[in-house]
């Protein structure tokens, strides 16, 4: 899709312009949550082909290949995603957290596991690709710690999402929604609601933004 974006982008701009447009825009990378909530446990055959180690360094390497698949594109700055405390969806919660509706540790320190080889597998592209400023961005803490304080974030409820009974539904399986969305963390078993996103991109461009223009924390 991105190289079909890149023609279609070569038509409206010309050559030339195409390229600074790539250049300079930041693209963010995120990848991983899907692929062990998912692919990876509720797939047989994949948890008797890896373990969870060998899992994850399969993961990392494609996150990596995909990235430099950016830059040989054209890219420049990519901010690449972390993986958030998946364990601490609602969904997970409700499958495997238990009366008491705690996070799951096991899944957590998973993506823990998986998010020290990805910022790793960043600084190698880096000195690789010096000409490039691609970004590790930490989502992992900045969510936990509105899902184990939400009322500092103005929240109410964080174990459950607000479309449908919000343990388990997602999308399209949400058939009717709560009346205070803006109380909720989370919008369905999954996904944050655009409240959380809007707090995450905030805490995010101001902690992150002076590395894709500078390269360094602070310009």
């Amino acid at each position: 899709m991105f190289e079909e974006y890149i023609v279609k982008l070569k038509k409206i701009a010309g050559e030339e312009k195409s390229s600074a447009i790539l250049r300079e825009s930041i693209i963010a990378v995120a990848t991983g949550s899907n692929d062990i909530l998912n692919t990876y446990f509720l797939t047989p055959s994949r948890r008797f082909q890896y373990d969870v180690s060998s899992y994850t360094d399969l993961l990392v390497s494609y996150a990596s290949s995909f990235v430099q698949e950016l830059y040989r594109l054209g890219a420049r700055r990519i901010g690449v995603f972390s993986m958030p405390p998946i364990g601490c969806a609602p969904s997970q919660i409700t499958l495997k957290g238990g009366l008491d509706r705690k996070c799951v540790d096991k899944y957590n320190e998973i993506a823990k596991l998986f998010n020290n080889k990805l910022s790793a597998a960043i600084t190698s592209l880096n000195t690789r690709f010096t000409d490039a400023r691609i970004v590790y961005i930490d989502a992992y803490n900045p969510i936990l710690d509105i899902i184990l304080n939400p009322q500092k974030y103005g929240f109410k409820i964080a174990d459950r999402g607000c479309c449908g009974t919000g343990l388990l539904e997602v999308s399209l399986v949400c058939r009717y929604a709560c009346s205070n969305v803006n109380d909720y963390v989370f919008w369905d078993s999954f996904h944050p609601t655009e409240k959380t996103y809007r707090i995450l991109a905030r805490r995010i461009l101001e902690q992150y933004i002076s590395y894709f223009i500078c390269g360094k924390s602070f310009c």
